[in-house]
């Protein structure tokens, strides 16, 4: 795999700058609620570079969708859906959107939502269960995908 999400991420954080600039479209967000696309912004970051990151790194494991993980993480936001580094990501990307306020750059946390589903999440659950068995097919029937 080496198209991760988090390289969507940036793509996309990009792209929705540039479609902003170079082809403005209908403002669909207004001063000042622009401003609550900084709050999603954060707290999308602070999910996948704070959160994650630490209790990943606590546990062990990895963060790559493409290795077998050595422990299944349920605890923290993961008792609130099975995917918080990707649900920060489109936050994150959500935020942007707000923030910048065109109607085009909300296509990309669209985007990166059916990107992430198709081609990243499917690895990680085979994988998932593959180590991890009933434990992971029982956890993945009590939590939801994002939210």
């Amino acid at each position: 795999m080496r198209f991760v999400p988090p390289d969507y991420l940036f793509v996309f954080v990009v792209l929705q700058l540039l479609l902003h600039y170079l082809f403005p479209v209908f403002v669909v967000v207004s001063y000042p609620y622009v401003y609550l696309g900084v709050i999603l912004i954060l707290f999308g970051l602070y999910l996948n570079i704070i959160w994650v990151t630490k209790i990943f790194r606590k546990n062990k494991t990895t963060v790559r969708p493409e290795e077998i993980p050595t422990t299944l993480v349920t605890s923290g936001f993961f008792r609130y859906s099975r995917n918080p580094t990707y649900l920060g990501m489109a936050l994150t990307l959500f935020g942007v959107s707000v923030l910048i306020g065109s109607l085009i750059t909300f296509i990309f946390p669209l985007l990166f939502i059916v990107l992430t589903g198709l081609f990243t999440i499917p690895i990680e659950e085979k994988n998932l269960e593959k180590k991890f068995g009933k434990k992971y097919l029982n956890y993945k029937k009590e939590v939801r995908r994002w939210i």
